[in-house]
């Protein structure tokens, strides 16, 4: 992994060349687009994802935005970088459910600095209509990768 840049380790992922990350197996998402400061998931709600209250719990959705906004500034690293999520703020708009049906997670940069990077996500229905949103902050290591 540490021979890639970010951008070409994850389009690796997205062509199906590398496998994703297994937790997107069992959460039932996958990363299907990236460009330099942008990534895209697409999941699909199930009720194995129910709360109590027969809605998706809120972890699934905050995890898809963690992994498009992460991946997104993933797409800036250059080989040997690593990073990781500092924080993660967010904001839910509407219940989900199995009706709700596929949805969209999209990521987007907002600040790459030298240690830090920052990014916006947008969880969306088919229909376009907005179920969460949030933002991150990342730590980046540059390097981290080849000191393993």
């Amino acid at each position: 992994m540490a021979t890639y840049d970010g951008l070409a380790l994850l389009r690796a992922i997205v062509s199906g060349e590398l496998p994703g990350a297994a937790l997107a197996d069992v959460l039932d998402f996958r990363l299907i687009e990236v460009e330099r400061g942008f990534a895209v998931f697409e999941g699909t709600p199930h009720s194995r994802f129910y709360n109590p209250l027969g809605t998706v719990h809120g972890g699934w959705a905050a995890t898809l935005l963690d992994s498009c906004m992460g991946c997104a500034v993933h797409t800036l690293l250059d080989a040997g970088d690593g990073y990781t999520t500092l924080e993660i703020k967010v904001n839910y708009v509407r219940p989900m459910t199995e009706a709700t049906g596929a949805v969209r997670a999209e990521g987007r940069v907002l600040h790459e600095g030298r240690s830090t990077a920052t990014a916006e996500g947008r969880l969306v229905r088919a229909d376009g209509k907005l179920l969460a949103h949030g933002t991150t902050t990342c730590a980046i290591f540059p390097g981290a990768l080849l000191q393993t």
